[in-house]
């Protein structure tokens, strides 16, 4: 039997542990294994593209464990009724090949990308950054709101989208957490006196929501929503601005913003400023960027996580995956000619 944890096992799992502890947890896992991301597999993710949309397989294995995501991005759901992203993820012993845990991830790629996303900020925003402003007010930017406010001490979000009312939606899920939420008429007004700037929009395009003159010295910029060829979200001289970190340089070049740059433009992999190898924020006058496109590694931490909590709190469910035979060579057993050939609970079903 695999451990299976759905949607309202993930719902129980967030709120016994409650929402900014699991982020906080989340964001340490995710912090772990980025310092020692020499372990790992790493390949860029594996995307089907099509007109609407697009359907990735993010896979990774640090030797001992191999977990992968099936994620899609479809902008165009929303209209529709139905959600842009949605996710599940599977995580499998390297010793037998054997799945141990399959989970829904619509929910925690959410919570991992917010956590991914202020790690980062921990990192490279200044110290004494409090005030952050949230343009794309869509799915993610609660939780983006509520891992700042845990992790790094962000008091007062200012939140800016073209529809108003996903504006009124994330201050109204926010209300009575401690922040001081505001709604802004525009993006120039969202970011104006900022010290962090989350990009977070879904169009699958070339955008510029961000340009150069709404930039300032010291601000660090959160950039999540270019995440594939063809969509990014900052004007180019932004970047040229900008000291640049991104998670995999490889998946980033294809996907996140510096798909504006030439390939040899450098760049600081957020891993090495974790392990201490290279430098992060060098000054207070320094405009830093995380080019976030969503990395397996991240995923893989996650499932670890909730895996982990799962197993603490008693709160999941079994799958009946895997044929578990008393004699591996007997597979045609178990559609019921022969002897029965389980070991478990499992019954054969009867002979035709």
């Amino acid at each position: 039997m695999v451990r299976f944890v759905g949607v309202d096992a993930m719902i129980k799992l967030v709120r016994r542990t409650g929402l900014q502890p699991f982020l906080t947890g989340l964001c340490g896992a995710i912090e772990s294994d980025f310092s020692r991301w020499q372990n790992f597999e790493k390949t860029p993710r594996i995307a089907s593209h099509s007109s609407v949309g697009v359907i990735e397989l993010m896979p990774t294995s640090d030797g001992d464990h191999y977990g992968f995501k099936y994620v899609n991005g479809h902008p165009k759901n929303m209209k529709e009724g139905l959600q842009t992203v949605t996710a599940f993820g599977v995580l499998s012993d390297v010793s037998t090949g054997y799945p141990i845990l399959v989970s829904e991830m619509t929910l925690l790629t959410a919570l991992r990308t917010a956590a991914t996303s202020a790690m980062a900020a921990k990192h490279l925003a200044r110290p004494d950054s409090r005030c952050m402003a949230i343009i794309g007010n869509g799915a993610q930017s609660e939780f983006q709101a509520l891992a700042f406010a845990a992790i790094t001490g962000i008091e007062q979000v200012r939140l800016y989208d073209i529809d108003r009312a996903a504006s009124r939606k994330c201050a109204a899920n926010l209300a009575g957490r401690g922040l001081d939420v505001v709604i802004c008429p525009s993006a120039q007004d969202a970011v104006s006196g900022a010290d962090i700037i989350t990009t977070v929009t879904a169009d699958k395009q070339y955008a510029t929501i961000l340009t150069d003159n709404m930039v300032g010295e010291g601000v660090h910029i959160n950039a999540v929503g270019g995440d594939c060829p063809g969509k990014t979200e900052l004007h180019r001289d932004i970047l040229l601005r900008s000291r640049i970190f991104v998670e995999f340089t490889a998946q980033t070049r294809i996907e996140g913003e510096i798909q504006q740059l030439p390939e040899n433009y450098p760049v600081t992999e957020l891993w090495q400023v974790i392990a201490g190898t290279e430098a992060g924020r060098q000054s207070a006058r320094d405009i830093t960027l995380f080019d976030s496109v969503g990395f397996a590694i991240e995923d893989f931490s996650a499932l670890n996580f909730v895996r982990e909590q799962a197993l603490s709190h008693g709160i999941y469910e079994e799958l009946d995956l895997i044929a578990d035979l008393h004699d591996p060579r007997n597979l045609f057993g178990v559609l019921g000619h022969g002897s029965a050939p389980f070991r478990g609970p499992q019954q054969p079903p009867e002979a035709a």
